[in-house]
């Protein structure tokens, strides 16, 4: 017996000893396994910066070049033309394609030097240039472009600030690139973005953070951020973005610029990435964005054309319509201040306010309107629509690599475990009730069923608005546009702050933003007693997320119907002319 239990006791310590060295070396393989995606990421993001270097450099060598065969090129002159006169010039032959192009690639790199906006330089817009030497045609012949990152280019990433999308070059051009090249325009720089683009701030691990052009200490707002900066500070004149829930119009707002967002699919998307794809309840769109609303208008002039309704026959083949842009028929103008979800800063009230009675005076009607059940439509149907799968998809795409900061705050509570979230929902719900919904919204979508049941209820709410929008007898909508520019850290603290832009990527209506004003000291001094609508956390973080904005732009949003882009347009220049005549 004696003999059996010291076997025993020996056969006992032997399986001890084989689970202490299986946990210890799964344990340092795991180890192992982390530093080894941390040195693969490390490298990725150094190979992918060495790249962007390497582009730059070539680029201010051909502008040293250039500039020494050609010293008497006015490029400050040629900066200071609108795209309407640049064209203009172009096309008379009064300017040449590559001063053009030379002068703005100069601006761009010393602004890329000082807000970090780009994240490489189209070196192939040179060679593009020889092949314009042999035809004139196109509405945008010679105009350089810049294109947000996550439009395909060609041989070039398409990573959408991702570590684990880098090293994949498109295979060929997006159809918006194709026809912008077409129309003889010049794409010459990809710009900026947040990491995985559902952000709208400007920031990622790969190509760092994107200041704004009035003040450093600002984000210039995002997720086509690059684009808002760099436009804002003068290194291009046309730019294209994306757009899912004010990735357009947040950084032109924030950088001083005007930007579109067309109805979803009136441009093509094909060749766009995202990191989440396959989503339907609240649609992306593309769009321009440019110092003023002409350029807008000129833009989807020349992509709304045979050539991308050919390459991309979902597009519906509508032409740009001229008639109603150019239009000075009174129009009857739907309004409201205040949302109910989302009290406005003051400037941003303030600059509303002033716009409405431009437009009174000009002689429009302006009519009141309200969004109807705005607290049902941002958690039922953009928040659960969004992040139907739990932000699954995201939080994947994240993974390799470490989160950004400006992130860090958002996808926090997507990561806790369902049950948590209901908790955490159930117990704010008394005291925080608008935290409480939105909380419970980021669980996401359980079946097929409810998924089904979600889609008809984005649907029904669509007609419910346009059936209060047709009640109401309007044309189009100005409503205020979120501003000024955030402090940095802010943005993914306050996805509660989108309401007055993403629900009309939630509607599919066109809308743009136009700049009106700037914040005053009066506007800082009010600032300190807002309150906010629900006195929560979310009101608290949105004063001091716009605290210390005197002297930014702020600006105001225009909408419209579903494929009414042009009278959107239209009703954007008015205000533009309105707000240039009051300043005069």
């Amino acid at each position: 017996m004696e003999k059996l239990n010291h076997l025993f006791e020996v056969e006992t310590l032997n399986w001890k000893a084989v689970v202490t060295a299986v946990a210890c070396g799964t344990g340092a393989l795991l180890i192992m396994i982390k530093y080894f995606c941390q040195n693969r990421a490390t490298d990725k993001i150094q190979k992918e910066r060495n790249r962007r270097a390497a582009t730059v450099r070539q680029a201010e060598e051909a502008v040293r070049q250039y500039r020494e065969k050609h010293p008497s090129t006015d490029s400050a002159l040629i900066r200071s033309l609108s795209l309407s006169e640049l064209t203009k010039r172009l096309k008379e032959g009064s300017l040449s394609p590559e001063d053009v192009l030379h002068s703005y690639m100069e601006k761009t790199l010393e602004v890329n030097n000082r807000l970090n906006c780009c994240t490489g330089v189209l070196l192939e817009s040179f060679d593009q240039l020889k092949a314009l030497s042999t035809c004139k045609e196109g509405l945008l012949y010679g105009v350089p472009v810049s294109i947000k990152e996550n439009i395909g280019y060609k041989g070039h990433d398409s990573s959408c600030g991702v570590i684990c999308k880098l090293g994949q070059p498109a295979t060929e051009d997006s159809v918006i690139v194709k026809v912008l090249k077409k129309q003889g325009a010049i794409p010459f720089v990809k710009t900026n973005i947040p990491q995985g683009l559902l952000n709208y701030d400007c920031s990622n691990p790969i190509y760092g953070q994107t200041l704004n052009p009035h003040n450093l200490q600002k984000t210039s707002g995002g997720s086509s951020g690059g684009e808002g900066a760099l436009i804002g500070a003068g290194g291009s004149v046309l730019g294209i973005g994306t757009d899912i829930g004010g990735s357009i119009r947040i950084p032109s707002a924030f950088c001083g610029i005007c930007g579109f967002k067309a109805t979803s699919r009136r441009l093509s998307p094909l060749g766009m990435n995202s990191c989440c794809p396959g989503q339907k309840s609240v649609l992306s769109s593309a769009g321009p964005m440019a110092r003023d609303v002409d350029s807008l208008a000129l833009c989807m002039q020349a992509l709304l054309s045979d050539h991308m309704f050919t390459l991309d026959p979902t597009v519906p083949p509508i032409p740009f319509n001229l008639q109603v842009y150019q239009s000075s028929k009174p129009l009857r103008i739907g309004y409201y201040e205040n949302d109910g979800y989302l009290q406005p800063s003051p400037s941003m009230a303030r600059a509303f306010r002033e716009v409405k009675a431009m437009l009174e005076r000009a002689g429009h009607t302006l009519v009141p309107y309200s969004p109807p059940k705005i607290r049902y439509a941002m958690h039922e149907l953009v928040v659960k629509g969004l992040l139907g799968d739990g932000a699954t998809t995201l939080l994947s795409t994240l993974k390799e690599g470490p989160v950004d900061p400006c992130l860090t705050a958002q996808t926090f509570p997507y990561s806790l475990p369902i049950a948590v979230k209901k908790v955490l929902s159930f117990l704010l719900k008394p005291v925080y009730p608008r935290m409480a919904e939105s909380l419970s919204a980021i669980c996401g979508i359980s079946s097929v069923q409810d998924l089904w049941k979600q889609h008809a209820d984005v649907e029904d709410y669509i007609h419910e608005t346009i059936a209060e929008w047709r009640r109401c007898e309007m044309d189009v909508l100005l409503c205020p546009m979120l501003g000024p520019a955030f402090n940095f850290f802010y943005c993914g603290k306050l996805t509660s702050a989108l309401s007055y832009t993403i629900l009309y990527n939630l509607l599919n209506f066109p809308a743009g933003v136009v700049p009106v004003t700037t914040v005053t000291a009066d506007d800082e001094e009010e600032l300190k007693h807002y309150t906010g609508h629900f006195q929560d956390i979310w009101d608290k973080l949105f004063r001091k997320a716009v605290t210390g904005g005197e002297g930014l732009p702020v600006a105001i949003q225009c909408i419209a119907l579903p494929w009414q882009d042009e009278l959107c347009l239209r009703f954007m220049k008015e205000v533009e002319q309105l707000v240039k005549q009051n300043r005069e």
